[in-house]
C-alpha cells in the first residue's frame, strides 16, 4: 500500500497485503499482513542495522559472500563489525 514502509531484512509472505509498516527483520503474512515473529532478537537486529551490509560496495559484498552463506548472523556480525 502507498506510504507503507517495509524494514530492512523483513520477509513478506506471498499474497500478503501490507497495510501497516513492517519493522526490520520481521516476518509478516496474511490479509492484512501481520507480524508473526521476528527473525532475530533485538540486539542482533540493532547490530545488523548499524552494520548496513546492504550499502557495502560490490567488491566487499563479493569478498564476504561465503560468510553470508555459511556463518550464523551473530558470527557474521562479530567478524565484520568495526
Amino acid at each position: 500500500m502507498p506510504g507503507v514502509t517495509v524494514g530492512n531484512g523483513a520477509i513478506i509472505g506471498s499474497n500478503a497485503v501490507v497495510t501497516h509498516d513492517v519493522p526490520p527483520y520481521a516476518i509478516a503474512v496474511g490479509v492484512p499482513a501481520k507480524v508473526i515473529r521476528m527473525r532475530f532478537d533485538a540486539p542482533i537486529i540493532a547490530r545488523m542495522e548499524a552494520l548496513a551490509w546492504w550499502d557495502w560496495p560490490h567488491q566487499r559484498l563479493h569478498q564476504a559472500l561465503e560468510d553470508f552463506r555459511t556463518l550464523p548472523a551473530e558470527e557474521f556480525l562479530d567478524k565484520y563489525e568495526g
